[in-house]
């Protein structure tokens, strides 16, 4: 019959290294944890789409895109711009802290811009809680901006095309005011006229607030946006940009 000898605990140097290894396995999870921390963080995105007529740079109609060529400029991509067939618009990708923004020209007619908007959402899996609209407004005078969150499209055949392909009206938009057509000037006339030489002076001011309008909701969703330094495009004075 065996006799069992009994087990001596375990010394100094066992425990010791039993310690250790406990240590880095903790460490081990830990950065991991952090790692896919990080990682989603870096793929938070948003779409910025500047509505318009593409190709009728200057009209009061395009000036969602003359909004949307200054934030490019702010962001240093204003030369990069490329063209996505697949979303048939001019598409340009930019960071602001750990957020992706990407920036949308749709190359169609106002009223179907919706379908470049739509095309680009699903292709960096986005929702339409993720989409920012930049577009004129009749209601507002020139030089006034405002952000609106979600709503009906108030009769802009832009805003409309976009909720009606992305089957929702949630979209943060911002809204650049044009002002209403004076005298016998019809609304589809005045939209489709380009700013006259006194608007023109208006217009730097209202489109840098409009950056800023834009850039300061941004910055609320994402908090690492707000340690963003001011880049070589905020120390420039403003210029009116092209569509």
């Amino acid at each position: 019959m065996r006799t069992s000898v009994p087990r001596r605990p375990p010394g100094r140097p066992a425990l010791a290294r039993a310690m250790l290894l406990r240590r880095l396995c903790s460490g081990l999870v830990a950065a991991g944890a952090a790692g896919e921390t990080a990682a989603g963080a870096r793929e938070r995105c948003v779409l910025i789409a500047g509505l318009g007529n593409y190709g009728m740079g200057g009209t009061r109609h395009s000036v969602g895109m003359a909004v949307l060529q200054q934030l490019a400029r702010r962001l240093n991509v204003a030369d990069q711009w490329k063209v996505d067939k697949r979303c048939q618009a001019d598409v340009v990708i930019a960071t602001l802290g750990h957020m992706r923004l990407v920036l949308l020209k749709p190359r169609r007619l106002m009223n179907i811009n919706g379908r470049s908007v739509a095309s680009a959402a699903e292709r960096f899996g986005l929702g339409p809680e993720d989409v920012y609209l930049l577009h004129d407004e009749l209601d507002k005078p020139l030089g006034k901006v405002s952000l609106k969150l979600g709503g009906s499209a108030r009769g802009h055949n832009g805003v409309r095309s976009c909720i009606e392909s992305l089957h929702s009206d949630v979209m943060v938009r911002l809204r650049v005011g044009i002002g209403r057509p004076q005298g016998r000037t019809s609304v589809e006339r005045h939209v489709l006229e380009v700013f006259s030489s006194s608007e023109r002076e208006v217009l730097p001011r209202a489109l840098e607030q409009g950056v800023e309008l834009l850039l300061q909701h941004i910055r609320r969703r994402d908090p690492s946006a707000l340690c963003e330094g001011p880049t070589r495009a905020d120390t420039q004075r403003p210029r009116t940009p092209s569509s």
